[in-house]
């Protein structure tokens, strides 16, 4: 994961494709009721959203934007937090249904929903996008105390690493021929 940690440009930068304004990103201080309703899943122990604001958010789908920032952005070490330091039971690389091995749970119109669970946690992260923006949400349920102790451990690495992650994801979409 090649992230800058929660910070964005100024508002002139310019992204990696030119002439085209790079994209701020932020967490929430609430998760919109309509992304909290695609996690599928009631009273998570811990929820957050970020969204990444920019003029050309639907040009893409979610998938697409989950398969840019998991798969491209993250790479081999989000792979291996997810795996090793969150102990998340993923699947293949490149297993039929999954981004970056996550199961896809369920999808929309305008929205994925990615699933994994270790033996402590569930989790549910969703990829929503509207006009003019790019959300991703986390959602977690507890399972066990370990759960808990786990994911508290690896709160400000996410919070830090997302807004960056989901620039790289913007970047890497923009890079693409539409």
């Amino acid at each position: 994961m090649n992230v800058e940690a929660g910070t964005d440009r100024g508002a002139g930068a310019e992204s990696a494709v030119e002439g085209t304004a790079a994209p701020t990103a932020h967490q929430q201080s609430d998760v919109p009721e309509v992304i909290r309703s695609l996690s599928a899943m009631a009273d998570p122990d811990y929820a957050d959203c970020f969204t990444l604001t920019t003029s050309d958010a639907t040009d893409w789908s979610a998938e697409q934007w989950a398969r840019a920032t998991f798969e491209d952005a993250a790479g081999e070490l989000g792979q291996q937090t997810w795996r090793e330091r969150l102990g998340l039971r993923l699947r293949p690389l490149g297993a039929t249904d999954t981004v970056a091995g996550w199961q896809i749970g369920e999808r929309g119109d305008n929205w994925i929903r990615l699933e994994a669970n270790s033996g402590a946690m569930t989790t549910r992260l969703v990829f929503h996008v509207g006009d003019g923006q790019a959300s991703f949400a986390t959602f977690i349920r507890y399972d066990e105390p370990a759960g808990e102790r786990v994911w508290t451990a690896a709160t400000a690495t996410h919070q830090g690493a997302v807004p960056g992650l989901m620039r790289q994801g913007c970047n890497v979409l923009r890079s693409r021929p539409r």
